[in-house]
């Protein structure tokens, strides 16, 4: 038995779930999300509680059982209180603005990059460097997180680029003369 999967996850009294035919609905007050869960995975509610139990002792049943645990567990948190990333822009020159449904960034290129904001996360740009991403699904949040810190690295020498709030990078020492 998966130490994760069979431990069972509690539901606040504000979140609303239907379970239908393997698709797990969640609505709280700040989204809604939907899971579609595997043939050999069924998920009960009891009691203001999900319940994860698998079918089979297969590889892939014994797999997605933890798995599917904790991306309810996600789900459930993200519903209630959201999920959040800070991204920091440092660098002389660099800038990020929030323009409608659009983020532009100037990274040092010779163009300013534009990105959509996809549906279901909110940016937030404060002192034109710091990325606030917020929203319920924690895999979207972190992706677009991802892909934006994707555009400008850390640079190991000066630390220029994109890096998380509170993320410590190791600077190289770089070029030295010797005597």
């Amino acid at each position: 038995m998966s130490r994760i999967g069979k431990i069972p996850v509690n539901v606040p009294k504000d979140v609303k779930i239907n379970i239908t035919n393997g698709n797990v609905n969640l609505q709280g007050p700040v989204g809604k999300l939907d899971l579609s869960v595997p043939a050999g995975i069924k998920v009960e509610m009891k009691e203001n509680q999900l319940i994860i139990t698998r079918g089979s002792d297969e590889k892939q049943d014994k797999s997605n059982h933890g798995t599917i645990r904790a991306r309810l567990d996600n789900m459930i948190i993200g519903v209630t209180k959201g999920h959040k990333k800070e991204l920091e822009l440092q660098g002389i020159g660099f800038r990020a603005l929030l323009q409608g449904k659009k983020l532009v960034l100037n990274l040092g290129l010779s163009h300013p990059v534009e990105l959509e904001v996809p549906e279901g996360v909110k940016l937030a740009v404060g002192n034109n460097n710091v990325i606030t991403i917020e929203g319920p699904d924690s895999c979207l949040v972190g992706q677009v997180a991802a892909s934006i810190k994707a555009l400008k690295p850390v640079e190991p020498y000066k630390g220029k680029g994109f890096r998380y709030v509170g993320e410590y990078v190791k600077k190289k020492q770089g070029k030295s003369v010797t005597k």
